[in-house]
């Protein structure tokens, strides 16, 4: 089950968040923020051209300068689109990240697509409890699974609360990078398409766990591409399959994640679509995310 449509959104105050720093290892402090706002804004309209070229059907929103929200490129973290047509919203760590979550959005969507409930579970952010999207679960559509690494940004509690409103099953585990630092997101370790998985299983201490997840992979039908931590460090794992068009898969990565992967890592993967990347480098050091973070798939059905 793969979606044929994808929502971005453009920046226009793209930078370091001070807010988030704690909890994502990935992110790095570098250039000033007017020279990164520039360099992001490059990054994300190349990266659009890039997929518009390959037939994907995108909504574009672009991002509003008050109030400030450096992140609002990630917007698979606030909110996520399900094929009864439910739209959810996700309780957000990072106050100026609660900020993304946009009415109007939605509304630009309701143009074209059916919204049947909205489901707002953003107020467990008033008792510090947290569920991040489809960055805190990586979510295996077609077979109602939701796998997440428990973090300060991936409450269980809530997990829980969404797997009953929508039917899926939780699959928990911790997951540490190589210095043992807690992963923030599951979606930068991990990937799952139609007939793929892309997995750090090197992150995944506890043994039994590892088992876990590995046998439900294979149980539907995965084929487990296993990348390194340094892989994983170069977004290797951040990848979203869609459909374009045509009807065609693509598995779009950043460049750095594209050039870390093996010969064999590839060929595995370019059976099941075709890759699509572009250089996010600015994007991908300040923001500590990359290109699956980059895009919120629309599953709604088609239509008013």
């Amino acid at each position: 089950m793969t979606t044929d449509h994808i929502l971005m959104i453009r920046p226009v105050n793209f930078g370091y968040n001070e807010e988030t720093a704690d909890s994502n290892a990935f992110q790095r402090r570098g250039i000033d923020d007017k020279i990164a706002q520039d360099s992001a804004l490059h990054e994300f309209n190349n990266m659009v051209n890039v997929l518009c070229k390959n037939g994907v059907d995108i909504t574009v929103v672009d991002d509003t300068v008050e109030p400030y929200k450096p992140d609002s490129i990630f917007p698979n973290n606030w909110v996520s689109f399900h094929d009864d047509g439910t739209v959810f919203l996700y309780p957000m760590q990072a106050k100026n990240r609660r900020l993304e979550r946009r009415e109007d959005i939605i509304a630009k969507l309701e143009d074209r697509f059916t919204v049947k409930r909205i489901i707002d579970l953003s107020r467990f952010e008033a008792g510090d409890k947290f569920l991040e999207g489809t960055g805190s679960m990586v979510l295996d559509r077609g077979n109602k699974i939701a796998y997440a690494c428990i973090s300060p940004r991936t409450n269980r509690e809530i997990l829980n609360l969404f797997c009953e409103q929508t039917g899926y099953k939780a699959i928990c585990f911790d997951a540490i990078d190589e210095h043992g630092k807690a992963i923030y997101h599951t979606n930068v370790l991990m990937c799952v398409g139609g007939k793929f998985a892309v997995i750090c299983l090197d992150c995944i201490p506890n043994p039994h766990e590892k088992i876990v997840i590995t046998e439900s992979l294979k149980l539907t039908r995965k084929e487990i591409v296993d990348i390194s931590f340094e892989q994983m460090n170069q977004f290797a794992g951040n990848m979203l399959e869609i459909k374009n068009k045509a009807g065609e898969n693509l598995i779009v990565l950043s460049k750095n994640a594209y050039r870390s992967l093996l010969h064999e890592q590839l060929a595995a993967l370019e059976k099941y679509g075709k890759l699509i990347y572009a250089d996010i480098n600015t994007i991908e050091t300040i923001g500590g995310g990359s290109a699956r973070c980059m895009m919120a798939e629309v599953y709604l059905p088609v239509g008013r």
